[in-house]
């Protein structure tokens, strides 16, 4: 059975470097936003990706390939950060309707470690990552609906345990 594995959390949580091991490890097709955004749009910036219409263009390309892909018996890691729960809601439906498992891999550390990787990060810029202003973080961490003790319940007890750091 595959298994589409998404990836919850703010900038700097984490999400990528996991998304990268799991690709590697499963080994399982990625589907990385920002990447895609890099490759299809060069020349954006990190207000556009974030609150444009092309993350949302990107994501309606990379939601039916990793159906696909699960109804072929691959495994997906969904690397989108996924703030919402009612995005989650609707990714684990559709995941489960063609069959698939999900394992919601929740990334939450502290506002401090954040902190610190972002400016890590933005001083290293690796291809496919935007620069995240510090100041925009806690406008960031007030959107982000954390995955409730209720929302992780929703997984059925045959699947992997949600992964939480």
């Amino acid at each position: 059975m595959s298994t589409l594995y998404l990836t919850c959390g703010l900038p700097g949580s984490g999400k990528t470097t996991l998304a990268k091991r799991l690709e590697r490890d499963l080994p399982a097709l990625l589907l990385n936003g920002d990447e895609w955004l890099h490759r299809v749009y060069p020349d954006i910036s990190t207000p556009e990706a974030a609150e444009g219409p092309f993350r949302g263009r990107v994501e309606s390309l990379q939601r039916p390939l990793a159906l696909r892909a699960l109804q072929l018996g691959c495994d997906v890691v969904i690397d989108w950060g996924i703030w919402g729960r009612e995005e989650r809601d609707g990714l684990r439906t559709a995941a489960r309707e063609v069959g698939a498992r999900v394992v919601l891999c929740v990334l939450d550390p502290p506002l401090e470690d954040l902190i610190e990787r972002i400016a890590r990060r933005n001083a290293e810029r690796p291809f496919g990552v935007f620069d995240i202003s510090l100041e925009m973080l806690p406008l960031y961490s007030a959107r982000f609906q954390r995955p409730t003790a209720e929302e992780l319940a929703l997984y059925d007890p045959w699947e992997e345990r949600p992964a939480r750091s």
